[in-house]
């Protein structure tokens, strides 16, 4: 469930501004979320969320610089995300495996055990082979919708 409510909160605030706890609770309980303002503050605190003014100088609710900086380099570096049992594997393009692996370093992905990278390919290891599906199928939706 957490983590349901998690994915969620993300694809709201990356979707539409949202300044207020409030609006994020009524906007979760549209998608069948129930949650309490208490349970949304840790939430937010867990995914590092932060408020920023956007370019039209409203605050909301936004990821960390780290987390924009790792999808923005997920985007230009990685050609395939795959996983077997507890370990995902990501192919690169050649060179950009260690810059996009510190990438994944910096963000606190749920799950994972430790990382790897090579020139081209990137070892991730995490706690189960349910972990592995559920990243892998995270990584996939954000750098290739619609596949």
């Amino acid at each position: 469930m957490k983590n349901r409510r998690h994915e969620a909160i993300l694809e709201i605030i990356s979707g539409q501004p949202v300044a207020t706890q409030e609006l994020l609770i009524e906007l979760l309980g549209k998608r069948g979320i129930k949650t309490t303002q208490a349970t949304l503050s840790r939430d937010i605190q867990q995914l590092s969320l932060v408020k920023q003014r956007d370019d039209k100088g409203v605050y909301r609710y936004t990821l960390p610089a780290t987390a924009a900086a790792e999808k923005s380099i997920f985007e230009e570096a990685v050609i395939s995300v795959d996983y077997a049992m507890n370990t995902i594997v990501l192919k690169c393009k050649a060179g950009m495996a260690q810059g996009t692996c510190a990438a994944i370093d910096s963000v606190n992905h749920q799950g994972i055990v430790g990382t790897i990278a090579g020139d081209d390919t990137i070892f991730i290891l995490v706690r189960s082979e349910a972990d592995a599906k559920k990243l892998s199928k995270k990584f996939r939706n954000e750098l290739f919708p619609g596949r």
